[in-house]
């Protein structure tokens, strides 16, 4: 009987392919790729994307991303210079930069969180502790004076602002830098995204709103009503001068109506004056003299002479 081959040669492709397909391996674009060989790194950085080979099993791919990673950090109590004590909540962006340092000193992602937790942690906390609570929580002075109306302005009497919440994220950012780059890290920016007061001193913050608050509503209060008075003065004047300009102008009216009716009277008593008699004797027939009235009256009076006439 013939030795048969056939078990063998099977054995021998799959092992070849299995080699073959362990020989490469892929690069995306998002990743930066660190080969190591019994765990010391072999070459440099491979940055570029595309297919690239390396010895099966002996040559280890250690793939890290090239885009913005997210630290999130948890909220930390804190005291303030002037020891009020805050929760503090803040959030950064990092990268890695330097894969080979990345991977000898903190070996992946989890690492660098935690290194990153305590080095922002720390360096927020020591930052905060260099400022009074009001720069803490403030950015500038723009609400320590406001413009109500045009001419109605107001102050109120916190204390000065001279650093603010954005000096305060540039010192804990120019504190961490140096401390990241041993890790190969590079910190694109920080951001602190909400402080919480504690309970004792949220409710003296508070009172000192509401404090506030009332003095500047009173203030404006103050000023409405000299305004309103100012403006009530100005129209009780303007309505006397109206009122004086408008009686002047009807009395000259009624004057130069009353000088016009006189003319006519005139001119008519002078163009019949038997008539105008007539006919003004009649008027006072009319208003003098009632239905119910009685009259005695002489046979001279010339209140009888149109009567005495008529019949």
């Amino acid at each position: 009987m013939k030795p048969t081959y056939v078990g063998p040669l099977i054995a021998l492709t799959v092992l070849l392919v299995v080699l073959f397909s362990q020989s490469f391996y892929q690069v995306d674009e998002s990743e930066q790729v660190i080969i190591t060989q019994f765990g010391q790194s072999i070459g440099g950085a491979i940055m570029t994307p595309g297919l690239k080979w390396r010895i099966p099993f002996i040559h280890q791919v250690n793939r890290f991303e090239k885009r913005i990673l997210e630290w999130d950090g948890d909220p930390e109590r804190m005291p303030s210079k002037d020891k009020k004590y805050l929760w503090v909540d803040a959030t950064a962006r990092w990268r890695i930069v330097d894969p080979l340092k990345f991977l000898q000193t903190v070996g992946s992602e989890m690492g660098a969180q935690k290194r990153l937790d305590d080095i922002l942690d720390g360096t927020t906390r020591s930052a905060v502790a260099n400022h009074d609570l009001m720069n803490v929580v403030r950015s500038s002075n723009r609400i320590l004076t406001a413009k109500v109306a045009e001419d109605i302005d107001f102050e109120v009497d916190y204390p000065e602002i001279k650093d603010g919440r954005t000096h305060l994220t540039e010192e804990i950012m120019n504190r961490s830098l140096p401390l990241v780059r041993e890790y190969g890290i590079e910190l694109i920016g920080l951001r602190i995204k909400r402080i919480n007061y504690e309970p004792e001193v949220r409710k003296k913050v508070y009172e000192r709103m509401i404090s506030e608050r009332k003095r500047v509503s009173g203030k404006l209060r103050s000023e409405g009503q000299g305004e309103s008075a100012e403006i009530q003065g100005r129209k009780e004047k303007m309505l006397r001068q109206i009122e004086s300009e408008a009686y002047r102008s009807a009395q000259a009216v009624i004057g130069e109506a009353e000088a016009k009716a006189l003319k006519i009277y005139a001119d008519a008593y002078s163009a019949d004056p038997e008539f105008y008699t007539f006919y003004k004797t009649l008027e006072s027939y009319a208003t003098s003299v009632k239905d119910t009235d009685r009259l005695i009256l002489t046979t001279d009076n010339e209140f009888l002479h149109y009567l005495e006439h008529s019949q």
